[in-house]
């Protein structure tokens, strides 16, 4: 017995020298769960706050700013300007600037007033159900409240039977709330994520554990070229996950396309660029194919978490939402649903298309950086 609790004692012994030496595994190990629990704890909330709201308003009285101080004070939504006209606000809309237009017709004042229950149109960008859902179901309550404090006096009867005002909500990109045109294209950037840094990550890894890495620093090759032949391959195969994932998305789940594929196709080839850099960039830190996958893992997990993938972006802290503005795939998400559910354009998609080049000239310069010409 003694014997064999001494044979145990030396093997936990090895294998704590051996966690000693992979300091990069063994700090994985601790840093994730530190990751998870701040993510969820701090970071995920389901019922977002403070969204960006545009008005654009053809009355101005009492009411109407009552109107607007009650949806402020609600904290649902964040009044941060007003739109000349209601093209305005619908491209505003497109481009994910805002999340809500709000418009206040002419005459609204004067059917208030007149007992005609006059419209307020509430124009949602639902190309994210569950981003939008609470502050919709709320508008009613929330606007008959900010009202109720002006109509005293001989205006008191309005507040009795029905609301005074009519609430239109208009769903944009999304009117029936289909989560399947929500997480479907979603999908692919997740699946392009995953399997591009570990394919490549891994396969550079592999020719150093097979040795085979030497026979590659032998030839004339500079590090760009090597690069370059390592992951176009991988280019090829992440179109074809691309086209199997959007015919499912067209054939099986019947999600809409309205937007000019060509642009769809530049979102999609960047994104596969950037996240190949980073497996590259991953390969010359990872001395085994296990650590590549690790730390494949722990890219992806903030990755998929922040990027508005599973939860609304505009849920989370700002200083989540600044982290989340570094990884490739909250960029991509913004131009595949903004191509194929809102029929966004060039302009409209400019600003998530420089961050992904952006981060493609960064994660390049850091991989050849790092990349040996010869074996130390």
């Amino acid at each position: 017995m003694l014997s064999s609790l001494r044979r145990v004692g030396a093997i936990l012994l090895k294998e704590f020298i051996q966690m000693r030496r992979d300091r990069l595994t063994f700090a994985i190990m601790l840093i994730v769960p530190i990751v998870q629990l701040a993510l969820f704890g701090f970071a995920i909330n389901s019922d977002p706050r403070h969204l960006p709201t545009l008005l654009y308003l053809e009355d101005d009285s009492v009411y109407v700013r009552s109107l607007v101080s009650g949806m402020q004070n609600s904290t649902y939504f964040d009044i941060v300007g007003a739109v000349p006209t209601a093209e305005a606000g619908r491209q505003a809309l497109q481009s994910g600037t805002a999340a809500f237009v709000v418009t206040v017709p002419a005459g609204f004042t004067r059917g208030l007033l007149r007992g005609d229950h006059p419209e307020v149109l509430i124009e949602a960008d639902a190309s994210d159900p569950s981003a939008a859902s609470n502050a919709v179901g709320q508008i009613g309550l929330i606007v008959s409240s900010a009202l109720s404090h002006d109509l005293k006096g001989q205006w008191a009867p309005l507040k009795q039977g029905p609301p005074p005002v009519n609430i239109i909500v208009h769903r944009m990109y999304n009117p029936e709330g289909i989560s399947q045109y929500n997480i479907v294209p979603g999908l692919l950037g997740v699946i392009l994520t995953m399997t591009m840094i570990m394919v490549t990550s891994v396969a550079m890894t592999r020719e150093t554990e097979r040795g085979t890495m030497e026979n590659l620093l032998a030839m004339p090759a500079r590090p760009w070229e090597v690069m370059a032949g390592k992951i176009l391959p991988y280019i090829a195969v992440g179109l074809v996950q691309t086209l199997i994932v959007l015919g499912a998305s067209s054939f099986v789940f019947h999600v809409p396309f309205i937007g000019n594929p060509l642009l769809l196709a530049l979102g999609v080839a960047l994104f596969i660029v950037a996240n190949l850099a980073v497996g590259f960039t991953f390969s010359t830190i990872a001395r085994s194919q296990m650590q590549a996958m690790q730390m494949t893992f722990f890219f992806f997990l903030p990755s998929m978490l922040l990027s508005g993938f599973m939860f609304p972006f505009r849920g989370m802290p700002v200083w989540a939402q600044w982290i989340g503005e570094i990884f490739p795939l909250t960029h991509f998400l913004r131009v595949i649903r903004g191509v194929m559910l809102k029929g966004a354009d060039w302009a409209a998609m400019w600003p998530n298309i420089w961050p992904l080049l952006i981060f493609i000239a960064v994660a390049t310069t850091v991989a050849m950086a790092r990349y040996r010409s010869t074996l130390d």
